[in-house]
């Protein structure tokens, strides 16, 4: 049996996911922005919630755990690095780990930049990567404790997952950040029907996620700063491909 995937605003601006297996009924909350909507899906499913899964340590992906905790009993997983300020860790993880939830396996993927204990989780089996603030759609993080050439080589790694992956990232950035690539990018066929699709979603107060990787392959600048039609286009013909990508992030931090 498949597992069933639920998407769901936090905060402002944030994403909540819970992912459930049917065969155990464990269900796993993907970081917890706040309690009170994944409490609210949870009841709504008639699920319990066995396990967060922690991609890094802002406040807004942790700011939920103490409640949903002390409710639920719920593990713990995080990054490795002990010296971040995520509350009430069972497990700590690396690159190479895996974390079960029930019959479901994901794997841990180390993605520093962002901040320097980002870690992605990818379940194969549903074809499903949670890149939190590592790879939005149409965008990617602030670096914030990492360095550009960190952030893109984390991007790199991401890009190798098949096309047929679906993103699960950590804010609903779409409609900026597709607006920003098409200044970069502005023939792309793929991006300007990307760009419909994503005003028509949010007409009707839709999310923008799940998208397919291959389609940011295809539209998000960041994940081409290797592309030499990216570099032209930031006047960085002949540069390294990580003075492409730092060019493409300045912009996005002035933007």
């Amino acid at each position: 049996m498949a597992a069933e995937i639920r998407v769901f605003p936090c905060l402002s601006d944030n994403f909540g996911y819970l992912i459930h297996d049917p065969q155990s009924l464990k269900t796993a909350a993907i970081d917890a922005p706040e309690a009170g909507p994944i409490m609210k899906v949870l009841q709504r499913e008639g699920w319990k919630l066995t396990d967060i899964l922690v991609t890094h340590h802002h406040a807004d992906h942790v700011g939920g755990i103490a409640e949903l905790k002390k409710t639920y009993g719920c593990k713990v997983t995080a990054p490795h690095d002990q010296g971040t300020a995520i509350p009430e860790v069972d497990v700590r993880v690396a690159e190479g780990d895996t974390v079960q939830v029930g019959a479901l396996t994901a794997r841990v993927f180390e993605t520093p930049g962002h901040t320097l204990d980002h870690i992605c989780y990818v379940f194969d089996s549903e074809l499903a990567l949670f890149s939190a603030d590592t790879l939005f759609s149409g965008g990617c993080g602030r670096v914030f404790e990492g360095t550009y050439p960190m952030m893109w080589q984390s991007l790199k790694k991401l890009r190798t997952l098949p096309d047929d992956y679906r993103v699960y990232c950590g804010h609903e950035y779409t409609a900026a950040n597709v607006k920003f690539c098409l200044g970069i990018d502005a023939n792309n066929e793929a991006l300007k029907k990307r760009a419909e699709e994503v005003a028509q979603l949010r007409a009707v107060g839709k999310p923008t996620i799940p998208v397919l990787l291959g389609l940011e392959k295809k539209t998000n600048v960041f994940l081409r700063a290797d592309d030499p039609a990216i570099a032209a286009a930031v006047r960085l013909k002949g540069f390294s491909e990580d003075d492409v990508f730092g060019e493409l992030r300045e912009r996005k931090n002035k933007s």
